[in-house]
């Protein structure tokens, strides 16, 4: 049935390629004509590819963290959201995030259906400068990790095509309407005044919340605890993360510009101060400094920067980097592994890490750095924004994991979400991809 299946959708998929420009309306593809800035477009290209490597980072960030029996699969979970989700984002993604708004919560994807309309010769509103294909590609490498992400939580355990159809509803049922509801003009948080820089809710806060749901809803592995197959992979996987992250948080300012230069330093100290944070915080509580610790840290300063990245400063950057360190340290240390297992740490670090960078943005949020700030943060003595921020979190935070715990469900109804034991012993590089290192 499956074989099937796959060969039906191939098959539809060729079709409806082959023949676009019969299926949809083809004359209104170019709009307007609008004048490109140089500079922002060669820019965002750059940006676009940094971002697109923060995925295969992710994926030796995660594989060097778990077992040897599932380095391979752990990997290509990462590798796959790239395949699958780039595909997706043409197809329907694109709409249903950036579409005419429907009651500002989702975008209609009819008009830009496998990218139909979506050129070179228009632009998106709040990227006047970049062509809206370009705008479009950007916005499809946030998609794409999004659900990489997720994976570290329930590594070591779960089917493979059971994860493939988990990723693809996902993007549709959560990723769309949270990019819609923050990065539309018309969407509900936008109106709000909710800020988001680079993705603290959109991506980080609906990934940790995903992950806790799925890491409840598998329960836990038969040996919770094993030796991380290859530290060096963790930290080349950080080092590109990081890396990556300079398009990710600079590219968000969709030009070359001056916002850009400060998203990317607010970037750089944050992800430093967060390092240094978690390794004196480990040492102080009598433990080694670790190449795992200072890659963790680091990661979740990244995290934490991400929203606030074009709207603070760089010595508040510095503060967040290490308040988040120090707040994500002692949520994985006290997180109840025994009961939730969280494999990789995936809620800890990119959950409360992306929920204290949202709280933060409202405390730190200025109209120096940014001019698009209308309601500063609390430390300026405003409290709307603030307010706005921590709304915008409970919702966020009740509606991520809600729709994930549903989907888990549902996906489980159709196709069995875990492995089973003895497959788990084995491993999944050999069970589920017959591969081994």
């Amino acid at each position: 049935m499956r074989k099937i299946i796959l060969s039906i959708i191939l098959i539809l998929l060729l079709i409806v390629t082959l023949f676009s420009n019969l299926i949809f309306d083809q004359a209104s593809a170019i709009t307007t004509t609008a004048h490109f800035d140089t500079g922002d477009t060669s820019w965002m290209l750059v940006a676009t590819a940094l971002v697109l490597l923060m995925t295969p980072g992710l994926g030796f960030f995660y594989g060097g963290m778990v077992g040897k029996k599932n380095v391979i699969s752990t990997m290509l979970q990462s590798f796959m959201a790239m395949v699958i989700v780039s595909l997706l984002w043409v197809v329907i993604g694109f709409g249903l995030s950036f579409g005419p708004s429907i009651g500002g919560v989702i975008g209609n994807p009819i008009p830009y259906l496998f990218f139909q309309n979506v050129g070179v010769n228009t632009s998106w509103s709040l990227a006047p400068t970049i062509p809206f294909l370009l705008f479009a590609l950007f916005q499809a490498k946030f998609a794409i990790i999004t659900p990489a992400l997720v994976t570290g939580a329930f590594a070591e355990r779960i089917r493979f095509w059971a994860y493939l159809l988990f990723m693809v509803l996902f993007i549709l049922v959560v990723y769309a309407p949270l990019a819609h509801c923050t990065w539309h003009p018309d969407g509900l948080l936008f109106k709000l005044g909710v800020l988001d820089f680079a993705g603290g809710t959109v991506v980080h806060m609906s990934a940790g919340w995903a992950a806790l749901a799925g890491a409840i809803f598998l329960g836990k592995r038969k040996v919770q605890k094993v030796a991380p197959a290859r530290i060096t992979y963790v930290l080349l996987g950080t080092g590109l993360l990081w890396f990556g992250w300079f398009g990710f948080n600079a590219g968000s300012a969709m030009g070359a510009n001056g916002l850009a230069v400060q998203a990317l330093a607010t970037t750089t100290v944050a992800a430093a101060a967060a390092s240094m944070a978690w390794v004196f915080l480990d040492k102080i509580m009598g433990h080694k400094i670790s190449a795992m610790g200072a890659c963790i840290g680091a990661v979740v300063g990244l995290v934490a920067i991400t929203p606030a990245a074009g709207y603070v400063s760089i010595p508040h950057s510095i503060f967040i980097g290490i308040v988040s360190s120090i707040i994500s340290n002692y949520v994985v240390i006290k997180f109840p592994k025994g009961k939730i297992d969280d494999a990789l740490d995936v809620f800890g670090c990119h959950g409360v890490g992306g929920m204290t960078g949202m709280l933060l943005t409202g405390v730190f949020a200025s109209k120096a750095v940014n001019s698009a700030v209308v309601d500063q943060g609390l430390i300026f003595g405003e409290t709307t924004l603030f307010i706005n921020q921590f709304t915008a979190l409970i919702c966020v935070s009740v509606f991520a994991f809600t729709a994930s715990y549903a989907l888990f469900f549902i996906v489980n109804k159709i196709t069995p979400l875990r492995v089973s034991e003895e497959k788990e012993e084995l491993g999944l590089d050999i069970t589920q991809h017959g591969e081994f290192l």
